[in-house]
C-alpha cells in the first residue's frame, strides 16, 4: 500500500482553463457577446454623440466632407464662419473658389475639399431643389459623399439608422473578433446583422468614442477597460491598472476609470483635458 492509500498509480491533476472570448465561437455566441458589448458601451459612454457641430443636413454634409484627414475639433473651429457665409446649397454652388479655399484652408486638402463643396452645392440645386436627400442611394451619388459619410448624415440629420465604419470602428470590431471582413461595406453589413437596426447609429458613436478614449490604435488601455472580460484581444495593451489608467483620454477619463474598477486618481490631469478627436 503506498502513501495516501493509492494503489501506486500517480494522481492526475486536472487543470481547468477558460478559453478567451471569441475562441471557437458559434454565430449565436458571437451575437450574444456582441449584444453584451453594446450594452456595456452604452453604460460606459452615455455622452456618445456626433462630434461635428451642425444644425441641419446641409451643414452636417459640409462638415463631414471637411473632416477627411482632419480632426473634428479643427472642423468645428472653421465651420461657424463657413456656415454663416454659405447658408444654402445655392450659396455653395455660386461661391467664389478663392474665398472658400481661404475659409477652409485649416482643414487641409482645401483645394480638393473646395471642389467637392462647389460641386455638392450645384448637384443639390440641380437634382434635389437645394435640399440634402434622406436616402442612402441618393446621398452616395453626390460629390464628396461616400457611404460612410452618407450613414453619418442619415443617422444624425434624418434619424435613419446607419453604421459608420471609420478607422476606430474597424479597429475595434476586429479586436473584438466580431468580423474578419476588411472591406468597409462588408464590415457594415456583418456588424449590422449582430445588432437591432434601431441601435446602429448610437452603436457607431459609442464604438468611436471607445476607440478615441480607451482602445487606442498603438496602446489600448486594456487594464482600465470595461470590456476586458468580453474582449479576445485583452492584453494587446498594458493590463496593469496603474499603467492603463494613464492611457485613458477625454473629459470623462476618470469616470471611465471608475467604470472599469480602477482608481480615478491614477488618471493624469492632462488626460481629462478636452480631447482632440
Amino acid at each position: 500500500m503506498t502513501r495516501g492509500g493509492t494503489s501506486g498509480a500517480r494522481r492526475r491533476l486536472t487543470v481547468v482553463t477558460s478559453s478567451p472570448p471569441g475562441a471557437s465561437e458559434t454565430d449565436l455566441g458571437r451575437k450574444r457577446r456582441a449584444r453584451k458589448i453594446g450594452r456595456v458601451l452604452a453604460e460606459t459612454h452615455p455622452d456618445a454623440h456626433c462630434e461635428l457641430d451642425h444644425s441641419n443636413a446641409l451643414e452636417l454634409s459640409v462638415a463631414t466632407i471637411l473632416s477627411a484627414q482632419c480632426t473634428d475639433k479643427k472642423v468645428n473651429e472653421v465651420t461657424p464662419k463657413l456656415f454663416a457665409r454659405y447658408p444654402t446649397a445655392a450659396a455653395y454652388a455660386g461661391a467664389d473658389r478663392g474665398e472658400m479655399e481661404e475659409l477652409i484652408r485649416p482643414t487641409g486638402f482645401y483645394r480638393n475639399k473646395t471642389d467637392s463643396l462647389l460641386k455638392l452645392g450645384q448637384a443639390l440645386v440641380d437634382r434635389y431643389d437645394g435640399r440634402v436627400p434622406g436616402r442612402l442611394a441618393d446621398l452616395v451619388t453626390l460629390p464628396g459623399i461616400g457611404r460612410k459619410t452618407a450613414n453619418v448624415i442619415l443617422g444624425n440629420a434624418f434619424d435613419v439608422p446607419g453604421i459608420t465604419v471609420d478607422t476606430h470602428f474597424q479597429r475595434l470590431v476586429h479586436r473584438w473578433r466580431l468580423t474578419t471582413e476588411t472591406d468597409p461595406v462588408k464590415i457594415e453589413h456583418a456588424i449590422g446583422a449582430l445588432y437591432d437596426k434601431r441601435d446602429w447609429t448610437m452603436l457607431s458613436h459609442r464604438i468611436i468614442f471607445h476607440g478615441r478614449r480607451v482602445c487606442h490604435a498603438r496602446k489600448p488601455a486594456c487594464g482600465a477597460c470595461t470590456l476586458a472580460k468580453l474582449c479576445p484581444s485583452y492584453g494587446t495593451g498594458p493590463t496593469d491598472p496603474t499603467a492603463a489608467a494613464k492611457l485613458l483620454k477625454g473629459p470623462r477619463a476618470r469616470d471611465l476609470a471608475v467604470a472599469a474598477g480602477v482608481d480615478p486618481e491614477l488618471v493624469p490631469a492632462q488626460a481629462v483635458a478636452p480631447e482632440v478627436p
